[in-house]
């Protein structure tokens, strides 16, 4: 048994069974919804950044993939750096406006929130 799947058994550490076959836990997979359905929301934060103004966007709904993509794109669209992390996407800079409007011209549901 390789160290992943060794890993992936479920609640069994020892059986003295030789013909016992340890079941293996279903990876969960999240499917990205579509674009209409998603209810998308773009903040401005300040905080644990040394000052430095960044707009977030959370309530993304899919696979890891899709969002980095989205990352990406809205980051390019926008000329500047960013990152995804934890489920946001962080893109530098006061882009509030043009992130929402770039949103919404893809088909996603989006609002301002925050200050």
């Amino acid at each position: 048994m390789s160290k992943k799947e060794f890993k992936n058994r479920e609640g069994i550490v020892y059986s003295t069974d030789p013909n016992y076959q340890y079941s293996k836990t279903p990876e969960k997979s999240k499917t990205s919804i579509p674009p209409e359905i998603q209810d998308l929301r773009v903040f401005l934060d300040r905080k644990m950044r040394a000052g430095k103004t960044v707009t977030l966007i959370r309530g993304f709904i899919g696979e890891k993939e899709d969002l980095e993509f989205l990352g990406k794109l809205l980051k390019a669209k926008c000329g500047t750096g960013g990152s995804v992390k934890e489920g946001e996407i962080l893109v530098q800079g006061d882009f509030r406006d043009k992130i929402v409007q770039l949103l919404h011209t893809m088909g996603y549901k989006v609002k301002k929130s925050g200050g």
